[in-house]
């Protein structure tokens, strides 16, 4: 473990047919899925035997947060950025998860390593179903939407990227839960 950081954490929430129309753009956000080596490997990660949009359309409101992580040694390397955000993602994907029951939605958190399986593959690599179904979920961008903007445009949290073998100023994680605040219809 390198050194301690801080947290700082951004919510907000906003009407989820507002956020679909201004934030989600799969056709465009598909070609990078497509390019990153968990693609059609990971029960997280696209392509969906759904259509991402009929899943979410039920639902009236998301939350959106962003959590910054602040590294107190500003000399970490970059390969150490997984280390610095495993913790704070498991955390986040528990908190996740405890909102989808108590909201009745559904929760988008991160999926570039699975907290669930213990380093071991997916299943889903060998066909199989997936071992923790209740609680794998996919990211917001595996579903199509732009983190960047909305980190910069909802949350007002810029993302910042690293420029050479440290990691950046700070760390940015993007996750949510849409959820219904009216009866369906």
């Amino acid at each position: 473990m390198f050194g301690a950081y801080t947290i700082e954490r951004y919510t907000a929430e906003m009407d989820a047919a507002a956020y679909i129309e201004g934030f989600h753009d799969a056709d465009y956000f598909i070609k990078f899925c497509q390019q990153c080596g968990n693609y059609g490997r990971r029960y997280g990660c696209p392509p969906f035997d759904d259509d991402p949009l009929s899943v979410i359309e039920p639902f009236d409101k998301v939350r959106i947060i962003g959590v910054k992580i602040i590294p107190n040694d500003k000399t970490w390397p970059l390969e150490a950025a997984n280390e610095l955000m495993e913790p704070v993602t498991n955390e986040l994907n528990k908190e996740l998860l405890e909102m989808e029951k108590s909201l009745g939605g559904i929760s988008f958190g991160f999926v570039g390593f699975c907290p669930y399986c213990g380093g071991a593959p997916c299943a889903r690599i060998e066909g199989k179903p997936c071992k923790h179904p209740d609680k794998v979920r996919p990211s917001l961008e595996a579903f199509g939407f732009d983190i960047g903007k909305t980190a910069k445009e909802v949350l007002g949290l810029e993302i910042k990227w690293s420029k050479g073998l440290l990691i950046p100023e700070y760390l940015t994680l993007v996750c949510g839960i849409f959820y219904r605040t009216k009866s369906p219809v």
